[in-house]
């Protein structure tokens, strides 16, 4: 029985390596497919601005307030002006999420990553923001939190943006957290735009603490709101100018020496803090 048994089994290991001899082809393919994206996937997109829209929803902003911002963004990327805007860039395309803020570890993304590049997509963005409701009640007002957790959402994003620029909109000074020429110093060095939009309901001067503490990076500038009804007027004239508008070219709004200053931390590693803002959002 085992000299009969004998001739198969060199034809049995023989098999065995041609099975294998056929994984070992297949392999690198089904390898490739894992790692490389197809073609013209979001990964494999370049756009000319990732925007990231920070709302703020602390305690002092009352739902009347909230949604007269939340309005205010959906009725702006539905003018016309914006899209025009879009037009002009030399991809004639841009990439933009919202989240809103109050704490230092407290951000809700309301609005995931999204190609914007003609009227459908555009509006189809201006829906989702007006459809989102508030998902933060109170918690101090942590400027800081919002310009570290949108650095998070910028190293995240599927697209690749020629200018990154955080847009910051809020109706106090930072109170909460690390303090916020920090985290603009931080964001400055990485090459990221910090525009502002303070509303100047509570706080007058808010204008003044925006472009002196908040502000920075490759023309950085900032667009007050005298109040929560003019909200809407600047939010357009603030996306038209961020969107359109390349750095070093003349802007809209005058912008002040301390808006554009180098940042302090240029050579310096991520921050403590930035780390644990990176930390909380991988285990969300």
């Amino acid at each position: 029985m085992r000299k009969s048994g004998r001739p198969f089994r060199p034809c049995l290991a023989a098999i065995a390596l041609l099975a294998l001899a056929c994984v070992a082809v297949a392999r690198p393919d089904s390898a490739q497919n894992q790692t490389t994206p197809p073609a013209g996937s979001p990964a494999q997109t370049n756009v000319s601005v990732a925007l990231v829209l920070a709302v703020d929803c602390s305690f002092s902003v009352s739902n009347d307030r909230f949604e007269l911002q939340k309005r205010g963004y959906a009725a702006a990327f539905r003018d016309p002006q914006v899209l025009n805007a879009i037009r002009s860039l030399g991809t004639q395309s841009m990439a933009v999420t919202m989240f809103q803020w109050t704490g230092p570890l407290l951000h809700v993304v309301v609005a995931d990553w999204t190609l914007i590049n003609d009227a459908a997509s555009v509006n189809a963005f201006a829906d989702t923001l007006a459809a989102a409701p508030r998902q933060l009640f109170r918690g101090g007002t942590s400027i800081s939190g919002a310009v570290d957790y949108a650095r998070v959402l910028l190293g995240q994003s599927p697209y690749k943006g020629a200018r990154r620029i955080i847009d910051i909109s809020g109706d106090g000074s930072n109170n909460s957290g690390r303090p916020v020429t920090m985290a603009r110093d931080e964001a400055a060095a990485d090459g990221i735009t910090v525009n502002g939009l303070p509303i100047l309901t509570m706080e007058p001067g808010l204008d003044a603490y925006y472009r002196d503490n908040v502000i920075g990076g490759p023309g950085a500038f900032v667009v007050p709101a005298a109040n929560y009804d003019n909200f809407a007027d600047a939010i357009l004239k603030k996306l038209i100018n961020e969107i359109a508008t390349e750095p070093g070219a003349n802007q809209i709004f005058v912008r002040t020496a301390s808006q554009t200053r180098p940042s302090l931390r240029r050579d310096s590693a991520p921050s403590a803090v930035f780390k644990s803002v990176i930390a909380n959002s991988a285990t969300r």
